[in-house]
């Protein structure tokens, strides 16, 4: 059979660890749990003080996050409760483990790096990189380093809380920050095209445009439809300085256009990022005792955060996530299956320019077609597709893709 692929050479690949679990690293070094705030996934110390790190007595007990979250993430399985960690974003990081990846926190002291073998926490080691709610501005360096990352194929979630939201009292908030990231840098002004409006609202909102196939909304973790925005801002648009930016989720009674934008995403180089305009969705409602924390991750907006927020994950880690033979007879054409290793279901992400015929087929090493998914005329856009593999042994498989004009050839791990 055309394009079988030998156990032996299977294995050798395997050992070559191309199946390495994809890694996202979540912020801390910005002050992430200053004050009222606790956005991390796990702590195992707490400080005195309003900021991460030396203490300031008097201020409150605020965590303070280290590298590796404990318990460890091998002991997690599909039952685990987000209590298995201490910190107001447990649910999300148990959330990432349980679809396949590797979570680790950039702790307090941790270095911003894109390229430097010495740091092991370089964010070229990562995926994804999620920073909630940032409270001390970017250096000149890290800006570099950020926007490096992400034009090498790293995926950036941006979350940012309401104007006036300075949380360490340094003079800088989270929409500030931001836009500083963005507006000055030495790579490129303005590179998303969006930047964080300066506001303060609260709102539930459904108004949410016809995007059938976008991957925020629509993404293996089921579809979004509303959300809750407590102490939030907005974004604006500006295609003009990079077409691929797109709103998913507005305000209550505003157009589908540039502004009045709560959700958004674009492209950059060979990476993608995202933006939220409130960190309240991310909050699980645990962490720090001393800190008033709500469960807006599955309660608020009838459990559409946790569905947002994981599809949003998934989709900034898919990209350049494929290893295999491929054919780039066709580069416009993007194709990644994650998480692998995959423990339950895989997902196969693809974009296609123009109308064309698809197959998605998976195979064991001994050249035997287990699953089929086929379309004969598809249209244009990026989808995701769910294969299930719980009657999948263990092992090594290899998934094709296939378009008119273009195929490709992946191999994924099965991990029980």
């Amino acid at each position: 059979m055309k394009n079988i692929i030998t156990f032996a050479v299977c294995m050798a690949f395997f050992h070559g660890n191309l199946f390495s679990q994809t890694k996202i690293l979540f912020d801390a070094s910005k002050a992430e749990t200053a004050s009222n705030a606790d956005w991390v996934i796990d702590a195992n110390t707490h400080n005195l003080g309003f900021n991460n790190g030396p203490a300031v007595v008097g201020q409150g007990d605020e965590s303070n996050a280290q590298q590796i979250p404990l318990p460890a993430q091998s002991g997690i399985t599909g039952a685990t409760a987000e209590t298995f960690w201490q910190g107001a974003l447990s649910y999300w990081g148990i959330d990432c483990v349980k679809n396949g990846y590797e979570v680790e926190t950039l702790p307090y002291n941790g270095l911003i790096t894109f390229g430097n073998g010495g740091n092991a926490q370089d964010l070229g080691n990562y995926k994804v990189f999620i920073v909630c709610e940032p409270n001390i501005i970017f250096t000149s360096a890290e800006k570099t380093a950020i926007l490096n990352f992400v034009q090498n194929g790293g995926g950036l979630f941006m979350i940012s809380d309401h104007d006036v939201s300075d949380r360490n009292n340094d003079g800088d908030d989270s929409p500030h920050i931001w836009n500083d990231l963005m507006n000055s840098n030495s790579i490129q002004v303005h590179p998303f095209g969006m930047s964080f409006d300066y506001l303060d609202f609260s709102q539930t909102s459904t108004n949410i445009p016809s995007l059938p196939n976008d991957s925020l909304l629509h993404g293996p973790m089921g579809n979004v439809t509303e959300v809750q925005w407590s102490s939030g801002t907005s974004l604006s648009l500006n295609p003009s300085q990079n077409p691929a930016v797109t709103g998913v989720i507005y305000k209550n009674g505003s157009a589908f256009g540039n502004s009045n934008v709560m959700c958004a995403h674009a492209r950059f180089g060979l990476g993608k990022v995202a933006a939220l305009g409130d960190s309240s969705p991310c909050d699980d409602g645990t962490g720090d005792n001393n800190d008033q924390l709500y469960n807006g991750y599955t309660q608020d907006a009838n459990g559409n955060h946790r569905k947002l927020l994981m599809n949003t994950t998934i989709w900034l880690a898919s990209q350049n996530q494929s290893t295999g033979i491929a054919d780039e007879s066709n580069a416009s054409i993007d194709f990644a299956l994650f998480p692998n290793p995959a423990h339950h279901d895989l997902h196969a992400s693809y974009s296609l320019p123009e109308n064309s015929s698809v197959g998605i087929k998976v195979f064991d090493i001994t050249g035997k077609e287990l699953k089929l998914i086929s379309y004969v005329n598809h249209l244009p856009g990026e989808f995701t597709e769910t294969i299930t593999t719980d009657d999948f042994p263990a092992g090594i498989y290899y998934c094709t893709f296939s378009t008119n004009l273009y195929s490709k050839t992946v191999l994924v791990a099965i991990i029980k």
